[in-house]
């Protein structure tokens, strides 16, 4: 009796506890789906105003169209008109000067007279359009709202999963890989820490007459100036063009597609002057930048005007990996999402016997760039240059955590 006491009030304490946690369990059962029916509702909310932004934007793209359609077909329509009139009248005359019969010489007269004056008659209708079909530019402007869309609703779908930069997995590089240069031979075979990764947008602000940006991801050297509007940022003398991205903390990791032709890839301070001649004002040719030249046959680093040639096979994908609170870039040859460091610029102390000119002008003025805020920039040197901005390889956003 006594045990079935203890256990009959076991029991009825087991249902007291279970009455207060199922009052709970209810209250948070409620609350979820209160939460998720509000959220719903802000969702739903949400996508119809995008859908009514992008149903505008549609809707004004669509009119730009019409409108550039219908200004030009009217001038284009009148001066095709004017033209077919002109030969019609020009062979009717030359008609009637055949019909003339030889023996009249006075009906002859007059219409030669009558060719002579539809000929000088040729007062074409000046078209006031340029030549460029200015609407077809649409295709472009929605294509890179459409590719800012697509990223945007990736990446806030990953954000959703949990699959933030620092949740990003890593494939282990191969070893190896490095430069056999002295200068290379003392970078890591890995990128020390897991960075952030970086979206860059070219700044249009900055962009030289002689480059058409592409949104705000693509950059390409044209022979024909741009009219770009005038800004106090922009280069003049050399074909360069800068993100828009300050960095002055932590760690970044971008990548950049060479298309075409000669191509520079790296950091420049802040306060830079864009004025500066050509001589000292491209990537590299001066202390306060420094970056990777692709020159048709080999990947040079370039800082303070001195180089070093780097013996590597080219690489469509450059990944640039910038620790500002180490002082250090690096740069790697992206390919299967396995890199390959082609160079690290860092102060460095030389091994015994040995010296390198362009790793003693990084040991001496190179630190001294981190003084200031820096941005990412790129030099289009040939005539048919051409760069694309990322996307970023998910295996190369981050990686191996070795300190």
């Amino acid at each position: 009796q006594a045990q079935q006491a203890k256990f009959l009030s076991d029991v009825e304490n087991e249902l007291e506890e279970l009455a207060v946690t199922i009052a709970q369990a209810k209250k948070m059962v409620e609350l979820i789906k209160g939460a998720a029916t509000k959220e719903r509702e802000r969702v739903e909310k949400l996508f119809a105003e995008a859908s009514e932004v992008l149903a505008t934007f549609q809707k004004v793209v669509a009119g730009f169209i019409e409108d550039g359609e219908r200004s030009m077909l009217g001038e284009a329509e009148a001066d095709l008109r004017w033209k077919e009139e002109r030969r019609a009248k020009l062979a009717q005359c030359k008609q009637n000067l055949e019909n003339v019969p030889s023996t009249d010489t006075i009906y002859f007269l007059q219409e030669f007279q009558a060719l002579k004056v539809a000929m000088e008659e040729n007062l074409s209708p000046a078209l006031s359009f340029q030549n460029e079909l200015n609407f077809t530019k649409c295709t472009q402007a929605v294509g890179a709202m459409k590719d800012v869309l697509s990223a945007a609703c990736k990446n806030q779908w990953d954000h959703l999963q949990g699959k933030g930069i620092d949740g990003l997995s890593f494939q282990e590089m191969e070893e190896g890989l490095c430069s056999p240069s002295p200068s290379a031979q003392r970078s890591p075979r890995h990128p020390p820490s897991s960075p952030l990764a970086f979206i860059i947008d070219l700044d249009s602000d900055t962009a030289d007459k002689f480059i058409q940006l592409f949104g705000t991801k693509g950059a390409k050297r044209v022979l024909c100036p741009i009219p770009y509007p005038e800004s106090p940022t922009r280069f003049i003398n050399c074909e360069q063009v800068l993100g828009v991205n300050l960095m002055n903390r932590g760690n970044y990791y971008w990548e950049v597609e060479i298309i075409d032709g000669w191509v520079s890839i790296g950091v420049i301070a802040e306060d830079f002057d864009p004025r500066e001649s050509y001589n000292r004002g491209r990537l590299g040719r001066n202390e306060k930048s420094c970056c990777l030249q692709w020159n048709g046959q080999n990947y040079v680093a370039w800082f303070g005007g001195f180089e070093s040639v780097i013996q590597q096979p080219f690489f469509h994908t450059i990944g640039v990996f910038l620790e500002y609170s180490e002082k250090a870039l690096t740069f790697y040859g992206v390919k299967d999402s396995k890199m390959t460091c082609l160079q690290q610029l860092k102060v460095s102390h030389f091994a015994k016997g040995q010296f390198d000119p362009f790793q003693n002008k990084i040991n001496h003025q190179f630190a001294s760039l981190f003084l200031c805020k820096l941005k990412p920039a790129f030099f289009l040197e040939s005539v048919d240059a051409h760069l694309q901005i990322g996307p970023l390889k998910k295996d190369c956003v981050s990686v191996l955590k070795r300190r």
